[in-house]
């Protein structure tokens, strides 16, 4: 029942007892993640992260006007956001001209690091990387897979289901510094998928805030790595 909200008639009865399709990702009930918002709660878990960035927003908004830019934007929220649960990843949030996905065992299993690598192939491919005339919008991908706290951050009347941690600020690094139609992939993350990293560019990076280097394995779209 978690993973099959009700819908029809039946459906609007269980939204009566708190049972309907999840925001963040309606293939699955919001009815538990709800009591941690309630009641905020949250545990320290293993998980995969991806933050995905738009390259150059800010030339891209010089050059059209800011309804132009607003309606680029919503296109692509729509689609990272459709990736996402696609792929059995959480919908965490947008912010400016990025997007932020939690994947976590209890919806994407031991799969969650290859999850949010196969996830971060798919953006790429949907935002056009693949295409011969290029990119309709360039995005640069970070995955970071590791420990963190997952549950409800914030006051009680304001707060809101996310992550936080060492292993999110890595991965948010890492997307940071990805270049279009890159997806920087953490080693941890990289091990845990089954990454076949023979082929692939290894990067030494010093990412800010970090007080040791990062290694990141470089994927490009297009190309099919996780074994």
């Amino acid at each position: 029942m978690c993973a099959a909200p009700f819908g029809g008639p039946v459906g609007m009865l269980m939204r009566l007892r708190g049972r309907a399709p999840w925001p963040k990702n309606p293939d699955y009930c919001g009815a538990c993640f709800g009591l941690l918002d309630r009641y905020h709660g949250g545990a320290e878990i293993d998980s995969s992260f991806l933050f995905a960035d738009i390259r150059g927003s800010t030339t891209i908004a010089e050059g059209i006007s800011p309804t132009a830019f607003r309606t680029l934007l919503d296109r692509f929220y729509d689609i990272a956001a459709n990736v996402l649960v696609a792929h059995d990843g959480i919908v965490d949030k947008f912010v400016g001209d990025e997007v932020v996905g939690i994947f976590i065992p209890a919806l994407a299993h031991d799969q969650h690091p290859a999850r949010a690598i196969a996830a971060g192939r798919s953006l790429l491919d949907a935002t056009g990387h693949r295409d011969p005339g290029g990119p309709w919008l360039p995005v640069g991908v970070g995955v970071a897979t590791g420990i963190a706290f997952v549950g409800s951050v914030g006051e009680t009347h304001t707060a809101v289901m996310t992550a936080l941690g060492d292993v999110v600020n890595v991965a948010a690094r890492l997307a940071a510094a990805a270049g279009a139609g890159e997806i920087l992939v953490h080693d941890g993350a990289a091990e845990r998928a089954g990454l076949d990293t023979d082929s692939l560019e290894l990067r030494r990076l010093e990412l800010k805030g970090r007080t040791q280097a990062t290694n990141a394995y470089v994927m490009r779209a297009g190309r099919a790595e996780v074994a």
